[in-house]
């Protein structure tokens, strides 16, 4: 049992190496066809990596569209609606 799991052994280094070296082929050719369509476009780096995902920051808030005549109290019609509208006419409260 011995020898069969050393020669096992001795089989994964050779594949993890066989694999390494493909990975290696694989990623200069995908390199190259890259920046062949980068050059080809005209792109920059925004244009390649930017992501859709908005930042904590740059969350938007929204116009208000409803405002409380006595308080001054707005909302933007998003969420749960707060108490001073609800189980009332909105259009009374319109921006």
């Amino acid at each position: 049992m011995t020898a069969d799991y050393k020669s096992l052994l001795q089989q994964k280094a050779q594949l993890e190496a066989q694999i390494a070296t493909a990975l290696k082929a694989e990623q200069t050719g995908a390199i190259a066809q890259v920046r062949a369509l980068v050059e080809q476009f005209g792109l920059t780096q925004d244009d390649v990596f930017s992501t859709s995902k908005r930042k904590a920051g740059d969350r938007s808030v929204g116009e208000p569209k409803f405002r409380n005549p006595a308080t001054g109290a707005t909302w933007t019609g998003r969420g749960k609606p707060p108490n001073w509208i609800q189980g009332q006419d909105r259009s009374a409260f319109a921006i």
